[in-house]
């Protein structure tokens, strides 16, 4: 858990200050981020700056708990817990939602809110995507699992908060997406006590989303809808009424 400092401490308001600055600037970037045009040099400056943000809000607010205790409580076990059971629930969380967008693509309200996210991923040089997609999950995790995971319910604290962030963006597919994460990530810095754990989870779910994710997005928002032809019959009998009267 993030130090704080006594009550009564300048450096209380400093921290809180800090917490603050930084979640509003993160929410107004992250708006203007999904504002700018996909691969543009806008968008990658905007990004970069919103990982920026996220970082410097929580290494300013105090320490930040990297590997937390079980790497003291059980080494033999460290391995296990903050790198290889991350990536394998970072991996399940990804076929969860892959399953979840696969039946979601058939709405289309849905399905042009999933793609209108994963089209920035589809456009300009996806390493440089895939590099600022990972930067930017670990500062949210130094952010919401590190710096903001306090008080008596750390985790429905740090759901809401990342949620409103979210919701700056009008995406509701983000804003769910966040929702879901927060609570798995949320789970794995209290079993560890540590931001390592949940951001090899998030850096593993994000780079999956990105691989295998976007394809089957890949122009949902742009696919036309068939429009019925008056002059032909929508009906089989119609179909074999015409049939008779040509015969």
């Amino acid at each position: 858990m993030t130090a704080r400092p006594a009550a009564g401490e300048p450096a209380g308001l400093s921290t809180s200050a800090w917490l603050g600055a930084a979640g509003l600037g993160a929410a107004a970037l992250l708006r203007s981020s999904f504002a700018a045009k996909a691969g543009s040099a806008r968008f990658y400056l905007l990004t970069t700056s919103l990982a920026g943000t996220w970082t410097a809000g929580a290494l300013g607010a105090g320490p930040i708990p990297w590997r937390g205790d079980v790497w003291r409580e059980r080494p033999g076990g460290a391995a296990r817990a903050l790198v290889i059971v991350p990536v394998v629930t970072g991996a399940a969380t990804f076929a969860l939602f892959y399953g979840a967008a696969r039946v979601a693509r058939r709405h289309r309200g849905l399905r042009r809110a999933i793609a209108g996210v994963l089209r920035y991923a589809d456009a300009g040089s996806t390493p440089l995507v895939a590099l600022i997609a990972s930067g930017s999950g670990v500062a949210e995790e130094l952010f919401f699992r590190g710096a903001l995971w306090s008080g008596p319910h750390p985790l429905r604290t740090t759901t809401l908060a990342y949620a409103a962030s979210t919701a700056a963006t009008g995406n509701p597919a983000l804003v769910l997406a966040g929702l879901i994460t927060s609570v798995i990530f949320g789970w794995q810095r209290d079993a560890t006590g540590g931001v390592l754990a949940p951001a090899v989870t998030h850096v593993t779910w994000s780079v999956l989303m990105l691989r295998y994710l976007t394809p089957l997005f890949r122009d949902a928002d742009l696919t036309p809808h068939p429009v019925p032809d008056p002059a032909e019959p929508r009906s089989r009998s119609g179909r074999a009424a015409v049939r008779r009267g040509l015969a």
